[in-house]
Parts: C-alpha cells; sequence; structure tokens
C-alpha cells in the first residue's frame, strides 16, 4: 500500500504539472522572482554600451522655467523631443529608442524656429526632420497607439513597448514580435470620420471582399477585391488620383515589429530582422547578423521570453544623462559654444523614457520580479543587453520537470518509510535544501531555470506527508485519539502552538500583545425594560403558571438572540482580522493580537478589526432602524385594526477599549496529576487591565486606544494614525498608576452619521 501511495502522489504532481493550473504557476513565478533577485548580488558579464536619457520632475521643471530656451507645459510639443534627437545624432549615438507614445499630429504646437531667425516649422514636422536626419531612431508602438504616418516614414523603425504582465500583474515576460495590421489611407480616412461609424478592428475579411460592420440603422460597408485581394481606390472616390498613382492597392499590410530591446540589440550586431527563423514548436526565434553572428532567443508557443533583470536603472554598465542636460548641451550646441562640449553617448544604444515617480502623466511604474514599483523602461535595455550578450532566461522543458518530479518523489518515499519519522524529516529537508541552493545556483550562473514548487512542495514534502500520515495512521492510533479529543475543546491555532511544545504545562510566557475589549452597549437597559414588558403584559392578560412562564421564556430567547446577534458580529471580525477571540464576558467580547501566532503589526490589526466591528455594527444597525419603520407602519393598521402593536428591534451600539503592551499568555485554569481538569488560552496582566478600563471610558460608538498603541499605529499603519484624536489625560483610572494618555479612533465612512442623527435613536 505505501508503494501505491507513493506513485499515486508522484502522478497526481505530474497530472497537475502537465494542466498548468495558474495557482501552482503563481507560485513557481513568486520563486523566480527570488531568483531574479538573488542574483542580482552575483553580477553576470554585461553590454557597456547601454545607456538611459531619462525625464523627471526636474526635466519637467527645466523645460517650464526657460532655462533652456523656451518654455512649455507638461505636455512638451514633439520640438523638444526632435533637439534631444539633433543632439544625441551629433554625439553619435549608434540608436536611439524612444519610450514615449506619438499618437496623433498635434497642429497646436508652438512652431520652431530655424536657425535662419526668419522661418519657421511646425513642430511635428520638425521632429519628423530630426528623426530622418538622425536615421536611427526607433519610435513606439502599442497595438492601441500607432504613430502617424509623418513619425512612421521618417523613423528607422518602430519598436513595440507593449507591457504584457502576468496573471498576478507583474512584468516577466515580453514579446520577440507581434504583427501589426497597416490599413490603407483611404480606410483609415473611413475610420476617422465619425459621419461612417466605422471600427477597423471590427472588420471581417473574405476572399473576395472586406466586411466593415456598422449599427444596424446605418448598415455594414462592403469593399470588394479583386481576385489579388487589391480594393479599387475609386469605390473611395479614388477618380481623382494624381496622373500614375495605381487604382488598386492591397487594404492591409501585415508587419513584424520587434520588441524595441530586440530592435536596438540588432542594430549593434546587424541581426537581420526581415529574415528570422521562427520554431515556435521547438520553442525558439534564430536570428542572424553580420560576421555569422546568430542569436537564439528561446520563447513559448505564444512568442514570449523571460527578461533578464540584470540591469537596474542606476547599474554602473549603464550611462545615465537627464534630457535637461542633453537640452542644455543642445542650445550651446546650436548657439556655437562647441568648446568643451561632451560626447558620452558615441556609440551608444540609448534609451529615452520616464524616470519620475510621481505625476500621472509622467510615470511608468510598475511591478518586476525585482521590486513592485519598478521603472518599465527598464525592460528594454534589459531585453537589449540579453540579445547582445546572448544571455537568456531558459526554464527547464516539461519532460525534465515531469523527471524531477518522479525522482524527488521517490527519493522522499524511500526515506521517509526506511529511516525514523525525525531522521526522515532531516533528510527530506536536508534533500530540499540541496535542490534549492543547486536551482539557485544554476539560475545565477547561466539562468537556467529549475522548478520549486511542484518537485520540492509537490512530489518531496506531499509525498514524505502522506506516508508520514500513513505511519500515524497504523502506527500511532492512541496519540491521533488524544490530539483529536484536545481539538474539540479549543481553537486550531492554540493546538498548533500547545502540540509543538514539549509538554502541555500550562505555564506561560510573555509576549508582547495587543488587547481589545468590546461591550455591547444599551443590553442591561433592554434587559430591564423587556422584562418589565412581559411582566406588565402577564400581569394584564392575567397568565400564571406555565402560560406566565412560556412568556417570559420567549422574552429570554429574543433578548438573547439579539445579544447573539451583536456578538457574532464583532467575534466575526475578530476571526477574519486573525485575532485571537479569548472569551464572552457577558455582553463583553475580549480578544488579542500577537499570540499564540507571532503578528508583528499586532496593534494596526487589532485597530482595524475594531473600525470594521464598528462598521459593521453600524450597518446592523441601519437594516434594524428600516426594519423598525416598516414595524411602525404596520402598526398603525395593527392598532386601528384593535389589535397590539409589535414591538421594534432594539438597536444596541459598540463600545471599545485597545491597549497594546506585554503580557503574560498561556493556558489558564485548574491542573491535576493527570489532566487538564479547566482551562482557556488567554492573557492577564496590568496591559489588559488598562485595555478593558479604556473599554468602559469609551461610552457608545466609540473607539480608545491607548499611547502604545498609538505608538504602534504610527509605526505600521501611519495613515489611521494620522486620524486618530488626542483626549485629555486621564490620571483617575482604577488600577492603574500614572495618568494615560488616550486617543479616539474615528471608525464611521465618509458620510455616515450618528444613527440618532441621521434617523433618530428608537430603543426597545
Amino acid at each position: 500500500m505505501p508503494v501505491v501511495l507513493a506513485l499515486s502522489v508522484i502522478v497526481l504532481i505530474g497530472v497537475v504539472r502537465c494542466l498548468d493550473w495558474d495557482l501552482f504557476e503563481r507560485l513557481e513565478r513568486m520563486t523566480y522572482d527570488w531568483r531574479v533577485r538573488a542574483a542580482l548580488h552575483f553580477p553576470a558579464p554585461a553590454a557597456t554600451n547601454l545607456g538611459f536619457v531619462y525625464i523627471d520632475e526636474e526635466s519637467v521643471k527645466a523645460v517650464w522655467n526657460g532655462s533652456l530656451g523656451f518654455n512649455f507645459g507638461l505636455l512638451w510639443p514633439r520640438q523638444v523631443y526632435g533637439r534631444l534627437v539633433d543632439e544625441l545624432a551629433a554625439q553619435g549615438a549608434k540608436a536611439v529608442g524612444i519610450d514615449i507614445l506619438f499618437g496623433e499630429l498635434r497642429h497646436d504646437q508652438a512652431e520652431v524656429k530655424m536657425s535662419d531667425g526668419h522661418t519657421f516649422m511646425e513642430s511635428d514636422d520638425y521632429f519628423a526632420m530630426s528623426l530622418r536626419h538622425a536615421g536611427n531612431v526607433i519610435i513606439a508602438i502599442t497595438p492601441d497607439i500607432t504613430p502617424p504616418n509623418l513619425f512612421l516614414t521618417n523613423a528607422a523603425m518602430v519598436g513595440d513597448i507593449t507591457a504584457d504582465t502576468d496573471s498576478d500583474g507583474i512584468l516577466r515576460r515580453a514579446k520577440a514580435f507581434r504583427v501589426y495590421r497597416r490599413w490603407h489611407e483611404a480606410f483609415r480616412k473611413l475610420e476617422d470620420d465619425p459621419e461612417y461609424d466605422v471600427d477597423l478592428s471590427k472588420a471581417r475579411i473574405g476572399p473576395r471582399q472586406i466586411i466593415l460592420p456598422r449599427p444596424a440603422e446605418l448598415g455594414n460597408i462592403t469593399v470588394p477585391l479583386d481576385a489579388n485581394g487589391n480594393f479599387d481606390l475609386a469605390d473611395f472616390g479614388g477618380d481623382k488620383l494624381p496622373p500614375g498613382q495605381p487604382r488598386f492597392a492591397k487594404p492591409f499590410t501585415d508587419e513584424r515589429v520587434w520588441h524595441m530591446g530586440i530592435a536596438l540589440a540588432a542594430r549593434e550586431l546587424g541581426l537581420d530582422l526581415e529574415h528570422p527563423e521562427v520554431d515556435r514548436g521547438n520553442g525558439r526565434i534564430t536570428l542572424h547578423g553580420r560576421g555569422g553572428i546568430t542569436r537564439v532567443i528561446p520563447v513559448d508557443a505564444d512568442g514570449y521570453f523571460y527578461i533578464d533583470w540584470s540591469l537596474l536603472p542606476n547599474s554602473p554598465q549603464l550611462t545615465r544623462q537627464s534630457i535637461q542636460a542633453m537640452l542644455a548641451q543642445a542650445r550651446r550646441r546650436l548657439e556655437g559654444q562647441t568648446n568643451g562640449l561632451e560626447a558620452p553617448w558615441r556609440g551608444k544604444l540609448v534609451v529615452v523614457g520616464s524616470s519620475a515617480v510621481v505625476g500621472n502623466n509622467l510615470t511608468d511604474l510598475g511591478a518586476t520580479p525585482l521590486m513592485r514599483h519598478a521603472l518599465l523602461v527598464a525592460k528594454h535595455w534589459n531585453v537589449a543587453n540579453s540579445v547582445i550578450t546572448g544571455r537568456f532566461v531558459r526554464r527547464a522543458p516539461l519532460p525534465m520537470e515531469l523527471a524531477l518530479i518522479a525522482m524527488l518523489g521517490l527519493l522522499a518515499a524511500v526515506m521517509t518509510w526506511q529511516l525514523r519519522v525525525l531522521a526522515a524529516s532531516a533528510s527530506v529537508l536536508a534533500v530540499a535544501v540541496i535542490y534549492l541552493g543547486f536551482a539557485l545556483g544554476l539560475y545565477v550562473h547561466s539562468r537556467f531555470w529549475l522548478p520549486l514548487v511542484l518537485p520540492i512542495g509537490g512530489a518531496l514534502f506531499m509525498n514524505y506527508v502522506c506516508l508520514v500520515s500513513w505511519r500515524v495512521v497504523f502506527e500511532q492510533a492512541e496519540q491521533r485519539r488524544i490530539k483529536g479529543v484536545f481539538s474539540m475543546v479549543v481553537s486550531p491555532k492554540i493546538v498548533k502552538e500547545l502540540l509543538q511544545a514539549s509538554t502541555l504545562a500550562l505555564g506561560g510566557a510573555r509576549r508582547e500583545i495587543t488587547v481589545l475589549f468590546a461591550d455591547v452597549r444599551g443590553f442591561t437597559e433592554l434587559t430591564d425594560d423587556s422584562q418589565e414588558q412581559v411582566a406588565e403584559r402577564v400581569r394584564r392578560a392575567g397568565l400564571t403558571g406555565a402560560a406566565a412562564e412560556a412568556c417570559f421564556d420567549q422574552q429570554a430567547r429574543e433578548t438573547l438572540a439579539t445579544i447573539n446577534l451583536y456578538l457574532s458580529v464583532v467575534a466575526d471580525t475578530v476571526i477574519e482580522q486573525d485575532g485571537t477571540l479569548d472569551k464572552f464576558i457577558g455582553d463583553c467580547v475580549m480578544a488579542f493580537w500577537g499570540a499564540p501566532t507571532p503578528n508583528p503589526r499586532h496593534a494596526a490589526s487589532c485597530v482595524r478589526a475594531a473600525v470594521q466591528a464598528q462598521r459593521a455594527i453600524y450597518d446592523l444597525n441601519l437594516r434594524r432602524l428600516a426594519e423598525n419603520k416598516r414595524h411602525i407602519e404596520a402598526n398603525e393598521a395593527r392598532m386601528a385594526n384593535g389589535l397590539p402593536p409589535e414591538p421594534l428591534l432594539p438597536i444596541l451600539f459598540l463600545g471599545t477599549g485597545i491597549n497594546t503592551g506585554w503580557a503574560t499568555v498561556g493556558l489558564m485554569g485548574a491542573e491535576s496529576r493527570t489532566a487538564i481538569r479547566q482551562g482557556s488560552y488567554t492573557v492577564f496582566g496590568r496591559e489588559v487591565n488598562l485595555a478593558s478600563r479604556l473599554e468602559g471610558r469609551s461610552g457608545r460608538g466609540r473607539i480608545l486606544i491607548s499611547h502604545g498603541t498609538f505608538a504602534q499605529l504610527q509605526r505600521d499603519h501611519p495613515a489611521l494614525a494620522a486620524t486618530c484624536i488626542a483626549l485629555p489625560v486621564i490620571s483617575d483610572i482604577k488600577g492603574i498608576r500614572g495618568s494615560i494618555q488616550a486617543y479616539e479612533v474615528p471608525w464611521r465612512a465618509v458620510g455616515a452619521l450618528p444613527l440618532d442623527v441621521e434617523f433618530g435613536e428608537r430603543r426597545a
């Protein structure tokens, strides 16, 4: 049976890998991110001719304040980029990739005064002229934004800058190339004219026609094609064609656009991007260059490859300069002040993009394996670096992954079944560590990605766990029975901590925790009022004996249901926020954070739970008030018919006190020589008492916290701490020496008013 169990686990993990479930793929990607960050500590060979001209907040100020000879607002005219291109060309840059989208022509931009001082040129025309003169500029394109023809025809080429993130929102991969459909100008004019209401992305292309869908009231447009797939320009008013222009033309062309990083590297290596060898079945794209140079890009079935994030914006191999410095030097060159001008960009592959971290119009940040908020423009020079150095991230193929799963699964099975539990545990852990170290070293050395999650977490550990469980079932039945009984009287978290201890003693531990007391206000008055009302009803009806007792029992059930409803709201919130629910003290809930499981942000977790509980109680009261309104309307009808009115639902409130400090944590109760007779996992000490005292002073619908809690809140949740209101110092707290500084935590959402202000307080 153990052999069957081990083989079943291996087959199951293999099937999971073949199904390629996103959950396990996400976990595997997380291990990849860890390797990427670790590899930064072991610098790899990198190209030294890559550079970054960055646009930041200071650049915007410099362009705006006139220090560069002009002043423009945030939306720069294209002449600014034209001047940058001119300067890079003058310095001898080998290629320039501009990670900025130019989606349309801007005729409203400031004109450029030419060098003769008399003639002017439109800003877009100047930029196009700069692109043509430089002859090495790669402009950006995405599936959503295509540059105007004026720029396309003057740039050296276009580069795709699309950032395709994985399902977890992290940019790890790039697509080697995309196929863009470029429509004939006649079709584009049709799309640009709102009168026709045409969307070319929805066009249906047949063997002898193109159908342009439109709303039903307009009707579709059908453009016939000849046997060669050409359309007649006369159908688009082409009867007035200039002499010599062909009458028939292709409706569109499909063009391969490479990733901007590949395009930059191609300029350096002389790679032929027009005639690649694309073999997605075997997962590779082969590019040939001058001098017999060859680069093989490992891709998946969709043409994606992993970016080797080895060059940060501050890496020493990367040349960096701000755009304002470049524009300042361009101005000096234009004025003839060429003495002392530097040329750090000679022979460089330049990426132009944003490094700003604030401002919606400037920021180009996103999540990468290196950090949550990284400069996405870095993908271009890292891709270019991989192509230049021939160093790509390669993932283990599926057959190799399945072989690793089988090997580690069998190894775990043999060790678990042949060795004692402790020895087997140590051996399995050692194998996991060795494999982990080998996988990390292999990635650092050669950028080869061995899988970790399914081989280690699945085959190795799952086989170990299953076989150990099998042994436990048949060899440790008595211990399993004891654990099962114990698990029924304490929470799972407490079970976990106590079972990890060497004994089940009642001795506690000193922990820093945050304690919450939340008391349901109005319950005592509710009980008294309800009892008086029932007594009066019994007296008036002349009920005695069992009938009277039934009335009082019904009142007790309704009261208990009401308090349980409010207490359950608080308890559910505590559990949801990973707190330990200590006990119910009448109509009060006691809970704490920081034990039995550690929580370094226990104060923030507790305060968030208190805020959430207050809001949940508020929402509950809103629903009960709405129900009461319906009761009032119904009661008017009942009274009109001589029937007694139905009672209204009680509205209760919550008063909360919170304190943070060191307290004793453990199982408290009675203990005999043979067994624990009675006990509960709890906390006690001065700090617990202070939380209780603050709850007593909190009143209705308020959250009071101590200075200790507030101090940790400032560290862990400064935004929430900033909303807290300091209260007058309290010096008369029973059982607490010295004065106490307390704070109130506002919890009402925007627009929420106190219930008695918005609806009028109603209590039963």
